[in-house]
């Protein structure tokens, strides 16, 4: 697991090996046809499809020599008209046939690969959505939206046209040899001969396209996490403030130049090699004049029919031949994506459930947290860091309301990480309802905890719909029964839209105490037994403060509460206070209980109240 930036040995092993340049998945293509295994009957069909057009592809050839030799110059000397029309409309027919079956082809490879590729892609996501919190601290939202759009749409090409494409030519490609040995072995083998040394060159092409493809995404994820970064809310607000837009632009342009220069690399990569085939493909033709020439000299029986017969097959060997050589290249350059996405499905969840995990039962416990030696810390790269708690232990009654106060970086906000799960203890237990968290199927421990942090997360969506986020079966009365406990329903009612009106991406276009207090009512729309508010009003001005701060107190009404708070003046009333310092509970007890005592949090309170006297004075 990670934290606050740091990484796991194995995630660090991990994220290495996705940036690698030349990834290695193991038993690759065996991953990629699992892919196609629901679809063996559409893959069937196709099959049929492409077998029977192929072998109608090489009949037009054999059917031009009898034109020639029967119809058009018959070894009876004038033209046998009636039988050349004959041929001629067989001609026809199968070019009409091979037309319609090549319509019912592209239909279901379409529609085979792009179900494939829309499987693969929500496969994908889904694995991301159970991803532990850490790997989403340490990775750029931009990248992951790469792996997703870029790498999945990468390999679109070669889902939806590979299996009839790989089929098609080497039935055609098999059927124009054979054909080509039945009119004449000896042109067959002038006309293949080079063959061999273009495959090994096929081979070196496709390796260099590779690494190439590799590099192409690697940049594409950059250019993406650029964009997600910068033309956010946030990121446009911070670049106008220090006025970056022109910095922001330079770093844009500069990778966008190395995209292009690699897209041109590209589609270069293999330009020459397939100018060479072109070229080899061509030139055979006129060999094979030369060849049929010595033949006939030699007392060969080698008709005119024949010779264009077996130019016609050849050159309708070139295009399917191209067409595998492209097949080929194209897997090989979508091997390095198919490698990047299923790296990204082999990465284990570091938060799963225990084969015996149960649960959360109904009992006079539930509502009940209790830390019992709890040792955490976040692991980076190097090893474990120094710990974020170090042997904690305490315990919150039912419908308590707690509070964690203590500087930054003291540990108050890890608690709150432990409690759902979000994090797995290094030593100790954590429990809930009297049972170890570890013990309990994770979506039914979530189901249970509501969460208020200070940065409110609202979607570019309506207020409605952020509220029917925690309970989307929730009925209209239910949704303003929430909103009037948070002190928010008269606030929305005076907007134009009402609950239609659109609170821009994350909530910009609503004020800080508006925001929280929709979370707020979000979290009571859930209506959960334990409710965390981790510093939910630090961040609002003292007037918005009060607002939210008579939100919370409606709130916390009834179930466990436990606030993370940085300004102990919105504390004073809990029921028991936790003082945590350098990742200890050094002290508890109530307000009054702990100014008594003159420790810790006396000194913390007497530096707020100073602070805040000094203020007032000005």
């Amino acid at each position: 697991m990670r934290g606050s930036g740091r990484l796991s040995d194995r995630d660090a092993r991990a994220q290495r090996e996705l940036n690698a340049s030349a990834p290695k998945v193991p038993h690759l293509l065996a991953r990629i046809g699992a892919l196609f295994k629901p679809h063996r009957l559409k893959l069937a069909l196709t099959g049929i499809i492409v077998l029977v057009g192929a072998g109608l592809s090489v009949l037009p050839p054999l059917l031009t020599q009898q034109a020639f030799d029967e119809g058009l110059f018959p070894s009876g000397g004038s033209p046998d008209l009636e039988r050349l029309i004959q041929i001629v409309l067989l001609m026809v027919i199968i070019w009409v046939v091979s037309a319609v079956l090549g319509v019912g082809q592209t239909y279901l490879t379409a529609s085979v690969g792009n179900t494939v590729m829309g499987q693969l892609r929500v496969r994908l996501f889904t694995h991301l959505q159970h991803m532990e919190l850490a790997f989403f601290t340490s990775t750029k939202t931009g990248v992951i939206q790469s792996r997703l759009a870029n790498d999945v749409g990468g390999v679109a090409s070669v889902l939806t046209n590979t299996v009839s494409s790989v089929l098609g030519n080497t039935v055609t490609v098999i059927a124009a040899l054979v054909a080509m040995l039945l009119l004449s072995p000896q042109l067959t083998l002038v006309a293949v001969i080079l063959m061999p040394f273009l495959v090994i060159a096929q081979r070196r092409v496709g390796q260099v396209r590779a690494r190439i493809a590799t590099k192409t995404q690697e940049s594409l994820s950059d250019m993406t996490a650029i964009t997600q970064e910068t033309l956010s809310v946030s990121g446009i607000l911070l670049a106008k403030s220090f006025n970056r837009q022109r910095g922001e632009i330079d770093r844009y342009s500069a990778e966008n130049r190395n995209q292009i220069r690699l897209q041109v690399s590209q589609q270069m990569s293999g330009q020459w090699f397939f100018g060479l085939v072109t070229i080899f493909m061509s030139v055979i033709p006129a060999i094979v004049y030369v060849v049929a020439g010595y033949l006939i000299v030699g007392g060969a029986d080698v008709t005119m029919g024949t010779i264009v017969a077996f130019t016609t097959v050849q050159a309708r060997l070139m295009f399917p031949l191209i067409g595998l050589m492209r097949v080929a290249l194209d897997l090989q350059t979508s091997g390095a994506l198919f490698a990047r996405i299923f790296q990204y499905l082999d990465l284990v969840p570091a938060i799963t459930d225990a084969p015996h995990a149960r649960e959360v039962s109904a009992s006079p416990a539930l509502g009940r947290v209790e830390f019992d030696r709890v040792t955490f810390a976040y692991p980076d790269a190097d090893g474990q860091s120094a710990p974020a708690l170090h042997d904690v232990s305490l315990v919150i009654e039912p419908g308590q309301f707690v509070a964690f106060v203590g500087a930054s970086g003291a540990g108050k906000t890890t608690v709150s990480y432990l409690i759902p799960r979000f994090y797995d203890v290094r030593e100790g237990r954590v429990l809930f309802a009297g049972e170890d968290v570890r013990d309990l199927r994770h979506e039914s421990l979530l189901s249970h905890i509501g969460i208020v942090s200070q940065e409110t997360y609202l979607f570019h969506a309506s207020i409605r719909d952020n509220l029917l986020y925690a309970k989307p079966e929730a009925s209209m009365a239910e949704v303003e029964e929430a909103t009037r406990a948070a002190n928010i329903h008269e606030t929305i009612a005076s907007f134009p839209a009402g609950y239609d009106t659109l609170v821009g991406e994350r909530g910009y276009r609503l004020s800080g105490g508006e925001k929280q207090r929709i979370a707020i009512a979000r979290v009571l729309l859930k209506d959960p037994e334990v409710l965390i508010l981790d510093e939910a009003t630090s961040a609002l001005d003292s007037v918005s403060e009060r607002v939210v701060q008579r939100a919370l107190e409606v709130a916390s009404s009834g179930r466990t509460t436990i606030a993370i708070a940085h300004r102990l003046s919105t504390v004073v009333e809990a029921d028991v206070i936790f003082v945590v310092h350098a990742g200890r509970v050094v002290e508890s007890g109530t307000h009054r209980e702990l100014i008594a005592a003159g420790g810790r949090y006396f000194e913390l309170y007497s530096e707020q109240a100073r602070v805040a006297g000094t203020v007032d004075q000005t």
